[in-house]
């Protein structure tokens, strides 16, 4: 059976830095490959093409359009739930300041 696993990653495009996300679907107990972050990204819309294997950093493979994209492998994503935090504020009793 097929587990979603989000894929965040960082596009490098001159002094502009974007942080976005992506989803890929893999076998359970499977980590991502650099071939799987490669269709992620080229199905995503970006042409490129490996160049690190390590650090998973992928360039464009139009020199006019020239950028990098770096695979975030170890990012940790803000693990507090806000809907719920939102919700239990509504159940707080606001004091009225005197």
């Amino acid at each position: 059976m097929k587990k979603e696993h989000t894929v965040y990653f960082k596009i490098m495009h001159g002094a502009e830095t974007k942080q976005l996300t992506a989803l890929i679907y893999l076998e359970e107990n499977t980590l991502p490959t650099v071939q799987d972050y490669e269709l992620c990204l080229k199905q995503c819309g970006h042409d490129v093409h490996i160049i690190d294997k390590e650090q998973f950093i992928f360039r464009s493979n139009n020199p006019a359009d020239d950028y990098l994209i770096d695979v975030l492998e170890n990012y940790k994503k803000n693990d507090k739930d806000l809907y719920a935090n939102h919700l239990a504020q509504s159940f707080v009793k606001k004091t009225p300041f005197l």
